[in-house]
């Protein structure tokens, strides 16, 4: 194929907001590798007239705009699902594969928005891990948005107002290496007591809403007797999901109330947060939902999201909102209604269509 020819070829793909999203997810974009992905959504603004660059850590800039701020993730979890569009038994076509719904179903969808209403875009990458994309974003930019728009998967009728914050950290603890016969604790036996006992601390009744629990969980483990066989090492990563009612400093001194032996390297923190639904970008979202015939639902996630970052380090009005259906998140049949798509995509140019003319 000539170059003039797939040049003609990726200007019909990208006019199609169904095609562009089904594109997305033909690229993999798993954790620290979002660059191929990247760069084909760098190609559609700049194929629409926009500027757009690949920043230092992999975003895809796309400023305009700054009355609201789009953003959704590249990257997405390891799993192959076999990309395809096939037709449900309602007869909507439906795509399959890795991140139509976490998250390149809210990507594309901002990104077609950003083109037709003229906000700014920014594309951020690293969120499954670390959300390197939306930190370096903050402390790059000279200033903040008045408003901005997570994409996350809440259903084309739902916006997002909530969600758990993060602490993860690493347990380390030595102890002497004897006789399993002896009755002296090891290291194994020393961070599986720690985590009982902070486990027991944040222990809820079942009647308590998830949203509003400190949920533990480890997430990784390795003890054993080391390579020279004086000493028994382990060690241990968790993750503490903190509710609005704490801050993450609060859960860290908890936890570390609970050391008797060994120390913890809390490295992740994330704080908590929790909108309110009487916000004009709250409000602009429920008037457009009703406009396009639904009937808006407001959510509380039990996860974390780069809308915490963003809230946290931004005095700026926030929500996360984007199609699909988030209980197939890192699902093994992770699939997208392409008809919930195109609504999430018309509800998103309403609200920032209207946000804009306010700002």
């Amino acid at each position: 194929m000539s170059k003039a020819s797939t040049d003609r070829e990726a200007s019909r793909v990208v006019e199609d907001p169904r095609e562009l999203v089904v594109k997305l997810v033909r690229i993999p974009s798993v954790t620290d590798n979002e660059s191929p992905c990247a760069r084909q959504l760098a190609r559609f603004f700049k194929r629409h007239d926009r500027e757009a660059w690949i920043d230092d850590v992999g975003n895809v800039r796309a400023p305009a705009d700054d009355g609201v701020l789009l953003t959704s993730h590249i990257d997405t979890v390891p799993g192959d699902i076999p990309v395809h569009v096939e037709k449900n038994e309602d007869g909507q076509r439906v795509l399959w594969g890795r991140g139509s719904v976490d998250a390149k179903g809210s990507l594309a969808a901002m990104a077609v928005a950003a083109v037709h209403t003229g906000a700014s875009f920014i594309g951020v990458v690293g969120e499954e891990v670390d959300s390197r994309g939306s930190r370096f974003v903050i402390g790059d930019r000279e200033s903040e948005p008045e408003y901005l728009i997570n994409g996350e998967p809440s259903g084309w009728n739902g916006i997002t107002l909530g969600y758990r914050g993060l602490l993860g950290g690493t347990y380390v603890i030595t102890s002497e290496s004897g006789h399993s016969s002896r009755p002296d604790k090891n290291a194994i036996q020393n961070a599986m007591d720690w985590w009982a006992r902070v486990e027991a601390e944040f222990e809820h009744d079942e009647w308590v809403p998830v949203f509003e629990r400190v949920t533990c969980k480890p997430i990784e483990f390795e003890g054993g007797v080391s390579e020279d066989g004086l000493s028994v090492e382990a060690t241990m990563d968790v993750q503490l999901r903190v509710p609005p009612g704490y801050t993450v400093d609060e859960v860290r001194e908890i936890a570390n109330g609970h050391l008797e032996v060994g120390t913890v390297n809390w490295h992740d923190r994330v704080e908590p947060i929790m909108e309110s639904p009487r916000t004009p970008v709250a409000r602009a979202f429920r008037a457009a939902i009703r406009q396009h015939g639904g009937d808006p639902r407001m959510l509380r996630k039990t996860g974390t999201s780069d809308q915490n970052v963003f809230a946290d380090h931004w005095d700026v009005q926030t929500v996360s909102y984007g199609p699909g259906d988030s209980d197939l998140d890192h699902a093994p049949d992770e699939h997208l209604v392409l008809d919930e798509y195109d609504r999430a995509v018309a509800v998103l140019e309403t609200v920032t269509e209207r946000l804009l003319e306010e700002t």
